[in-house]
């Protein structure tokens, strides 16, 4: 049974839509959630690159861009002789990716990158041949052509010095494909539409199935679980595309997402979130700088002597140890307050991993740590 509120919903307009853009600190529903059913589709495929000016594949290292060659001759009715070796300097196989949009339509273009599979020096000035795009379904979707545009070069002297600037075995064919199969989508047909979370949260979808109910009516939209939001939807086309409008451009307040700190221990980024509390709590983290130094003495024997002459290690440890200043937390600190006694001690990221760690095990730290 559909609302009888839902078939006059598209009447509303921005009227209703105007009373949520005025609420604070708040977002579209569509840029927090995507609708049910309507996603992209990866499409992948093999061709080659003619045109080269010399920075093709090496073809004895790579035979398969020689058979490649060889099978498309054949389709235009060339045959090529048995054994015969030849070098295929402009010449590269490539992989062919793109990603096909929802709702594409047959006849619409799409946009391809281009990336060499072998040992092509460059795909700069070359021309992508006919390739279809298959899906992970194995069937063709789309087909590629078209001139190449490649952001990166080279360049290489006699002697073996080379220089190359981004990458040149990689390039784009904008609107280089043809979609020829469009993708069925679960976007029609159904009484409902579902709203699914970029990031799930409780109170977010609580506040969004709170909104939508205040705009079209109680019991419209109910949440299913901490990343989804059903709601009803009319039968008609045009009237749920009207629908959904209205619905995605719904300011929502999302929830506040729990303490974290983030740890990049490959770059030493730190990220604390707002909500992170420290308990009442003293640090102090030292320095300790162990020294190995390697040297070498000679040995030698008395002039008289009949030993022989020797080198002997002469190795020397030192550890130096320095004091750092103790620094307190005050019970339930801000996270400025963190911040502001992090940068008086002096602390680099290394020591702040380390003191934050010490506070988790300490179990003075509110906070999940999040190591990336």
């Amino acid at each position: 049974m559909s609302n009888p509120y839902l078939n006059r919903l598209f009447f509303l307009g921005c009227v209703c839509v105007s009373f949520f853009c005025s609420m604070a600190a708040a977002e579209r529903i569509k840029d927090i959630t995507t609708v049910e059913g309507v996603r992209t589709n990866q499409l992948v495929g093999y061709g080659l690159v003619v045109g080269l000016d010399g920075s093709g594949d090496q073809t004895n290292q790579t035979p398969f861009t020689t058979q490649s060659f060889n099978t498309m001759l054949k389709q235009f009715g060339i045959t090529v002789p048995e054994g015969a070796g030849f070098q295929l300097k402009n010449v590269a196989a490539v992989a062919v990716h793109a990603e096909l949009p929802p709702f594409s339509k047959p006849g619409q273009a799409i946009d391809v990158t281009v990336s060499s599979i072998a040992n092509a020096k460059s795909l700069r000035g070359g021309v992508l041949l006919l390739t279809p795009l298959k899906g992970i379904d194995g069937r063709i979707y789309a087909v590629a052509q078209g001139n190449l545009i490649v952001g990166g070069f080279g360049a290489e002297g006699q002697d073996g010095s080379r220089i190359t600037v981004n990458v040149p075995s990689v390039g784009r064919v904008p609107g280089g494909a043809m979609v020829e199969r469009s993708v069925p989508t679960a976007f029609g047909g159904n009484d409902r539409i579902v709203f699914n979370l970029h990031t799930p949260d409780f109170t977010t979808a609580k506040r969004v199935a709170d909104s939508i109910n205040e705009l079209v009516g109680p019991g419209v939209a109910t949440p299913m679980d901490a990343a989804s939001i059903a709601v009803q939807a009319p039968q008609n086309p045009a009237h749920r595309v009207d629908y959904l409008s209205l619905l995605e451009n719904i300011d929502v307040t999302p929830g506040e997402s729990a303490a974290r700190i983030i740890i990049n221990s490959r770059t030493g980024t730190i990220v604390v979130g707002q909500h992170v509390r420290v308990a009442p709590v003293a640090v102090t983290h030292g320095s300790l700088t162990v020294t190995v130094r390697e040297g070498v003495e000679i040995s030698q024997p008395n002039p008289l002597g009949e030993g022989e002459t020797v080198v002997v290690p002469d190795s020397a440890v030192s550890i130096e140890e320095k004091s750092g200043p103790m620094f307190e937390f005050s019970p339930g600190p801000t996270l400025n307050d963190i911040v502001r006694a992090v940068n008086e001690v002096g602390a680099a990221p290394g020591d702040l991993m380390a003191i934050l760690e010490a506070l988790k095990q300490a179990g003075a730290l509110k906070a999940e740590i999040v190591v990336i």
